[in-house]
């Protein structure tokens, strides 16, 4: 930060022309990749699932809520853990208000976790939010979609995330779902990320990206985002 390179105002002008013209190449480059999501077929839902919510048991179709498309944030909350991930917290905190807009464009997003009901929504109050979240607690649903993970997978060298074999001892690990719901009540898996893929719905690290210091995670330990609080929990 100290050696920074200093410039003339006509000199900074030019150079920052020089990189809207990447932004822009990304941009465009970034229309074409969403749209090749929309282009990627779709894999028809056939199992059952069912879930824990505000409005009791509810099915997959229930959670659309009316809408054609619905968008789950794969939480990590095991049934044994006293707390929701504070990664998936960071997360939250950025889509918490957004679900408004998404259901105004035809779309419900909400997160499901494995944990029990009660402490999703003892967890879900303690921060403040609004969105719906509902428990998959005796449903294969979030195994199914590859963000949790049994003893038994985890006894061996790797775990299948993120459609590879990694080294993970992790029984829950995050992840985004998106599903179609057709007139007839026919649901359709049409797309999931994980990993460096839920990056793009984080917009406060993109307003790091901006500032001098990036996202600054080069040097925390034991992993880049240790930073990371639960937002009640910054002046702790």
């Amino acid at each position: 930060m100290t050696d920074h390179q200093i410039v003339t105002h006509e000199q900074w002008v030019e150079a920052r022309k020089q990189l809207l013209a990447r932004e822009k190449e990304l941009t465009r480059l970034r229309d074409q990749l969403s749209q090749a999501h929309r282009e990627l077929p779709w894999e028809r839902v056939t199992k059952d699932y069912a879930f824990d919510g505000p409005d009791g048991r509810e099915t997959l179709g229930d959670l659309f809520a009316g809408r054609s498309q619905l968008v789950v944030y794969h939480f990590m909350f095991g049934p044994d853990w006293e707390a929701g991930c504070k990664s998936c917290s960071f997360w939250a905190d950025n889509f918490e208000r957004n679900v408004v807009h998404l259901a105004a464009r035809d779309v419900t997003m909400i997160a499901v976790s494995r944990a029990p009901l009660a402490k999703l929504d003892a967890f879900r109050q303690r921060l403040g939010w609004t969105f719906k979240w509902v428990s998959s607690a005796g449903s294969d649903f979030n195994f199914d979609y590859g963000v949790s993970f049994s003893q038994e997978e985890r006894g061996g060298d790797k775990i299948y995330y993120n459609y590879a074999w990694i080294d993970s001892g992790m029984s829950e690990l995050p992840g985004i779902s998106v599903f179609h719901r057709d007139a007839s009540g026919a649901i359709f898996h049409t797309y999931s990320c994980y990993a460096r893929g839920l990056d793009m719905m984080n917009t406060a690290y993109h307003y790091l990206d901006l500032v001098p210091k990036g996202r600054d995670e080069a040097e925390q330990r034991p992993h880049p985002m240790a930073w990371v609080r639960l937002r009640d929990s910054y002046d702790r």
